[in-house]
């Protein structure tokens, strides 16, 4: 990401300097085939990428073939990554793309790197607390969570505890879990869902390249799923309906969503992480113009 935002200001600058590694930074619009070169001409051995990008280069796959980039660091920050781009990552370059965790005011809390004996880089996870770092996951009434259950990721700082505005989870061995942005989850007639889970499962379908789902009002229930998706494919009827079935199959009955707008490009931030914001004014316009 760009020196002006944390990551790309750390990680991939101010370590670099401090360490005298060198490093390639990608400017311009985001080309897969342009990246891939670069990865090959310049040899590069530690690649850190929003997931989006590397949802990118799987799509621009056909320019490269699998194992003929090996990259032994591989890293994503800023946004969940979907199962399976994680797994088209570990079988294109050779690694498994590990999860570098934190926020703009803290730095870095929780890496999905091995760095203790009890420590093994788990696939999905973001990993454990960075040394010094106190990180846990509290309920809507500040109480630590139990293993299994969705909370807010909070951290111990200067004497109180820091929402991240993210939710997550932790297993019986102490590794966290991404579920989402505290602003990403859906309460749709009662029902909580979450946008993460619902975008990870469209993903698995051939013809979708990048899907973004949001909460749009509805009057009868508050909000429901709407999917914002971009393929090659026509976004007609029949498409919807494999996408809404495909949903069902995998989650719970009204997981799914309700409302599907095929559009070119999902909107980015600099870092390149989607902009949800955006989704939801361009749909509150929507909403707002047919209400």
């Amino acid at each position: 990401s760009s020196p002006a935002w944390g990551h790309g200001l750390w990680h991939g600058t101010l370590a670099p300097l401090a360490l005298g590694v060198t490093t390639a930074t990608y400017s311009g619009k985001f080309d897969a085939a342009r990246l891939f070169d670069a990865l090959r001409d310049y040899r590069i051995t530690n690649l850190s990428a929003a997931a989006t990008h590397y949802r990118m280069m799987r799509m621009a796959d056909n320019a490269i073939k699998p194992g003929s980039l090996s990259i032994p660091k591989l890293t994503f920050t800023g946004e969940p990554i979907d199962s399976d781009t994680a797994a088209w990552a570990a079988h294109m370059f050779g690694a498994p793309v590990r999860s570098m965790y934190g926020t703009t005011e803290v730095g870095v809390i929780l890496v999905n790197f091995p760095g203790a004996s009890d420590f093994d880089a788990r696939p999905g996870s973001l990993g454990k607390p960075v040394p010094g770092q106190r990180v846990e996951v509290h309920d809507i009434d500040g109480a630590p969570c139990p293993p299994g259950q969705r909370g807010e990721i909070m951290l111990w700082r200067n004497d109180e505890w820091f929402p991240t505005k993210d939710l997550g989870y932790t297993d019986e061995d102490g590794y966290f879990y991404h579920a989402g942005r505290a602003d990403d989850v859906i309460i749709s007639a009662g029902w909580t869902m979450s946008a993460v889970e619902i975008e990870d499962i469209l993903l698995k379908h051939p013809d979708v390249r990048e899907a973004a789902v949001i909460g749009s009002p509805d009057e009868d229930r508050g909000h429901v799923p709407k999917a914002f998706i971009v393929s090659v494919r026509p976004g007609d009827d029949a498409f919807t309906t494999e996408l809404q079935t495909l949903a069902q199959t995998r989650l719970s009955r009204h997981e799914y969503p309700r409302l599907i707008e095929y559009i070119d490009e999902l909107p980015k931030l600099p870092a390149g992480k989607i902009n949800r914001k955006a989704l939801r004014e361009r749909d509150r316009v929507t909403y707002t113009h047919v209400v």
